[in-house]
């Protein structure tokens, strides 16, 4: 008897939605990113921001959550200033004033920027 027999890791992968093996599944992949919106039908609101202890925060607004990859886009921008960061609902901080090397940024990828 294995470790995990009886338990629901015992037994192989299966698809979530048709419940088949993995390998025999048919079922088309899905597409995660269908909703998101081009980056050129966007606009960035970029602000520095001073926070308590004299902290300044660089702050990327404009942009909706649910219809950009906030995750990539955070790791992106972090790693291009050296930073640290935070994407706060529809927002996304960066630690320290950054704001020309931002708009440069967002400028390459693509967003429009203000």
């Amino acid at each position: 008897m294995g470790l995990l027999a009886g338990t629901p890791f015992d037994r192989p992968p299966h698809c979530e939605r048709c419940d088949r093996l993995e390998s025999e599944c048919t079922c088309p992949p899905e597409t995660a990113k269908s909703n998101l919106v081009a980056p050129d039908r966007q606009t960035a609101r970029l602000a520095v921001e001073k926070r308590r202890k004299g902290k300044v925060v660089t702050v990327i607004s404009g942009l909706a959550a649910n219809q950009n990859d906030f995750p990539a886009l955070l790791t992106q921008l972090k790693s291009f200033c050296g930073a640290g960061g935070t994407s706060d609902g529809d927002t996304l901080e960066i630690q320290g004033d950054h704001l020309d090397r931002l708009q440069q940024k967002l400028k390459q990828i693509g967003y429009r920027v203000r």
